[in-house]
């Protein structure tokens, strides 16, 4: 099977470019010309095709010959609300139309449970919720309704992720680095509840996606299995995997959006995009709960990997490649 993979040089892309590979499939790799390309130009049966979601001629090019897509690109900071927007629903418009001229199998659109916001009890939200906190979260239910638009002329499944970490993961890896200089910051006591993913385990979901008999338009969550998480626990699952223990700094929630409007200040300034901004602060006091029951029942996926034994897989990568 030749599977098309946007966003394939990213964190999850990446992961799902070296899984089709090591199943045999062949992988086109939509990737731009300043991307690093290291971890693909390595794995068997990639084939490299320089573009952007945005150039709707590579795109029409990209899809000849691809029997599924799965399309995880997307920016997750950006300079403006305009960029989000041009990216993430704009560049997920041009790969639907594109997709509409072949005789796809499957097209998995990689969203965000940003798209549906956070719970307001702490318990799983429903796929049909529609209440996203940031412009991020906005962009990307915006993109599925465009994906679903086209349910009719091909057959689209949607993710939404928890929160992916794993191997290669830049973000979660502050948080590893601040535990090892030996100082945490703690918001909103470490009460606020997050749903994790480990990377591999969400590839799979992605390649389950193409493979099984789903209805089209589905939209199906992504997590471990292992329910709910408070920051308390992450921060002591991590210091367990490093072996060592760092001071817990409360860090009150007006403070830290005073940080985030200066944040985002430098990156009006500099014209850059920044990840820290006064709506993903407020995120960090929320929960962000689902459940993936529905997504192994309709797509016969199963997480192989709990938290339990990804969070120190993660650090040994981290160690090993010299992340940490």
């Amino acid at each position: 099977m030749k599977v098309l993979v946007t966003g394939a040089t990213g964190f999850l892309g990446g992961h799902v470019a070296e899984a089709l590979s090591s199943r045999g499939d062949h992988v086109r790799a939509l990737v731009r010309k300043t991307s690093n390309k290291k971890l693909l130009e390595k794995l068997p049966n990639v084939e490299l095709f320089e573009g952007s979601v945005e150039q709707v001629e590579r795109l029409a090019e990209a899809v000849d010959g691809v029997d599924a897509i799965v399309h995880c690109a997307g920016i997750v900071k950006a300079r403006s609300t305009d960029e989000f927007f041009a990216v993430n629903v704009g560049g997920t418009s041009n790969l639907v139309e594109a997709a509409r001229r072949r005789p796809l199998k499957r097209f998995v659109h990689v969203s965000s449970l940003e798209a549906c916001g956070p719970s307001a009890d702490g318990r799983p939200v429903s796929a049909e919720q529609e209440s996203p906190v940031t412009v991020y979260g906005r962009s990307k239910l915006a993109a599925e309704k465009v994906v679903l638009s086209a349910r009719d002329s091909v057959p689209v499944t949607i993710l939404r992720p928890a929160a992916i970490y794993g191997p290669r993961d830049v973000e979660i890896l502050d948080a590893f680095k601040s535990i090892q200089r030996g100082l945490f910051p703690v918001i909103n006591g470490g009460r606020s509840k997050t749903i994790w993913i480990y990377a591999t385990d969400c590839a799979e979901a992605c390649i389950r996606a193409i493979d099984a008999d789903a209805p089209s338009g589905g939209v199906y969550f992504v997590d471990d299995g292992c329910g709910a998480i408070d920051m308390q626990q992450m921060f002591g699952d991590f210091e367990r995997a490093l072996g060592k223990k760092a001071l817990r700094a409360p860090l009150p929630l007006p403070v830290l959006m005073t940080v985030a409007r200066g944040v985002e200040m430098f990156g009006r300034l500099t014209n850059r995009a920044v990840m820290l901004t006064r709506e993903k602060a407020n995120m960090l006091v929320q929960d962000w709960v689902c459940s993936s029951e529905a997504t192994r029942r309709d797509l016969g996926w199963e997480p192989k990997v709990p938290w339990v034994e990804g969070v120190p897989r993660t650090v040994q990568w981290y160690r090993d490649n010299g992340w940490l």
